[in-house]
């Protein structure tokens, strides 16, 4: 049976790492959480107080980023580590997610993320989510899905998230950081978001994790045997 990828690309919110995690999980498939690279990568600069305008210092901080996905036997998934430390926690608050647009938005952090995502992924059998997955990073995957919902869905969403991990924020401030990713994420110059041509689109606002994660298995079922 042929090995495809499978590129999940959308606005932030829309569930696709979720979906993308149990894709995988009932098809057999690794999976890959791209935007979790990027978080890391922002977690380093803010750590590290990098300055975005400073290329020298973008660039000696590029080289000694070391990302990498350990299993969780306990939890049943994959774990981001930084620099050898667990960092799955701390890459999904606030602070992260109020500078990765910026940090993502930056040609070399792209270039390298890019670089590892076409490493990891040229083997086949992958679930990728991100943003650029299907137009830039994979351009040529067989199974394209472009996610998208209402920002108030996705504001709720993020939310209960932060919630369960022991972070309060309102809604105001999670849609206004929404808005101001999308904005960010769909006109920077490196690889915006944008839905590739041959992308089926899922609005989830009104959709399960189960409804969303039933959908892209139909697509990759109809794939696998055309």
């Amino acid at each position: 049976m042929k090995k495809i990828i499978i590129a999940i690309d959308g606005y932030s919110g829309c569930g696709k790492s979720t979906t993308a995690k149990l894709v995988a999980k009932e098809i057999g498939y690794s999976y890959l959480d791209t935007g979790a690279m990027y978080r890391a990568a922002t977690l380093y600069f803010l750590d590290n107080h990098i300055k975005l305008t400073d290329k020298k210092a973008v660039d000696k901080a590029l080289e000694a980023i070391q990302i990498e996905f350990r299993f969780n036997d306990k939890f049943q998934q994959s774990e981001v580590y930084l620099n050898g430390l667990r960092v799955e926690k701390d890459i999904r608050s606030m602070r992260v997610s109020e500078k990765v647009s910026q940090v993502s938005a930056l040609a070399a952090v792209r270039q390298k993320m890019t670089q590892l995502q076409q490493e990891i992924g040229k083997r086949g059998a992958v679930v990728m989510d991100g943003r650029d997955i299907g137009t830039t990073v994979f351009p040529d995957a067989e199974l394209k899905v472009f996610m998208t919902a209402d920002v108030k869905a996705r504001a709720f969403r993020r939310q209960k998230e932060l919630s369960e991990r022991g972070e309060v924020e309102t809604i105001e401030t999670i849609v206004e950081n929404l808005e101001n990713r999308d904005r960010l994420d769909t006109t920077r110059d490196e690889s915006p978001l944008r839905q590739a041509d041959d992308a089926y689109v899922i609005d989830t606002t009104s959709l399960t994790i189960e409804s969303q994660v039933l959908g892209v298995i139909h697509l990759f079922e109809r794939v696998m045997t055309e």
